[in-house]
């Protein structure tokens, strides 16, 4: 307990911009708090908020083909193929719709998206050949959209954002542990998602963008063997599907169970909100532990 409640101290205490102690207490990146010092203890790349892309040469990558990325990622869009979880089968970005942002994914782990590969054949084949890829998507933020300040609940990853159709407008940007940064067409970023960090779009134009998970470079083989089983394992329970035909990984089939149920859950947050959180975080403990070990 020691370990675990230090561990969550850590993660707190790590950037300027903190939430307040027992939300971070409640919070879903409490769960992975002791694997996520793991992962900062032994990274390569310093502890920023931005990452210089020289950390991961591969990513250029994607930064020379952005103009066939686009394209298909504007197809998509004419499409409406750029959307919100239809099920309430994406429990990772499920807060996120709510505010007008919307994704397709392209990859994700070990799960299977056959509808990437149908849709955007020419992006999928890229991505493929860069390992360092752990998963991708289209992510899409209309006029108005915004993303409240959160942190994502693992650190064995950075984010890779490059901009695809943007506002090109200082009005649309994303904020890391208090610094800005704006998209711009053709132009990428790399930060550390666990650094608590918020978006916005208050421009007029949309916004559409190439995002991805990057495996964080780390200095010891056993720590890169613990990341990659611990993706394979974890992180591809998270998958959640495009359209039918796509694999839907077992944390969100257990959180599709909870939606069906949420009008008691709301009841119960009205009701009392510290049982609540109790219970949420002893859920999340839990289901981590059956994945892991069951």
């Amino acid at each position: 307990m020691v370990i675990y409640l230090s561990s969550i101290a850590y993660v707190h205490f790590r950037g300027r911009v903190r939430f307040g102690f027992l939300r971070q207490l409640f919070n879903h990146s409490a769960v992975l708090a002791p694997v996520n010092v793991l992962m900062y203890l032994t990274s390569k790349v310093p502890a920023t908020p931005y990452i210089d892309a020289r950390h991961v040469p591969a990513l250029k990558v994607l930064d020379d083909n952005w103009h066939i990325i686009r394209d298909e990622a504007v197809a998509l869009a004419q499409a409406q193929q750029i959307r919100a979880a239809a099920n309430n089968d994406d429990a990772g970005f499920n807060s996120f719709f709510k505010t007008g942002w919307k994704r397709f994914y392209l990859k994700w782990y070990e799960a299977q998206h056959p509808s990437a590969l149908a849709m955007c054949p020419r992006t999928v084949e890229i991505l493929r050949g860069i390992p360092e890829v752990k998963a991708a998507m289209f992510a899409e933020l209309p006029p108005g959209g915004k993303l409240n300040a959160h942190r994502d609940p693992y650190a064995g990853s950075l984010r890779y954002h490059l901009g695809l159709v943007t506002p090109n407008d200082d009005r649309c940007n994303i904020v890391v542990d208090g610094q800005v940064y704006s998209w711009r067409d053709g132009k990428s970023v790399v930060f550390d998602e666990t650094f608590i960090h918020s978006a916005e779009n208050t421009s007029d134009a949309n916004r559409i963008i190439l995002f991805c998970d990057i495996e964080r470079p780390l200095r010891y083989r056993w720590a890169e063997v613990f990341n990659g089983w611990f993706g394979r394992k974890v992180m591809t329970a998270a998958s959640s599907p495009n359209e039918t035909g796509d694999q839907t990984g077992g944390i969100n089939k257990v959180f599709y169970v909870f939606s069906v149920i949420g009008k008691y859950r709301r009841r119960l947050k009205a009701w009392n909100k510290t049982v609540y959180k109790v219970i949420k975080f002893s859920l999340m403990v839990g289901l981590a532990a059956l994945i892991i070990f069951g």
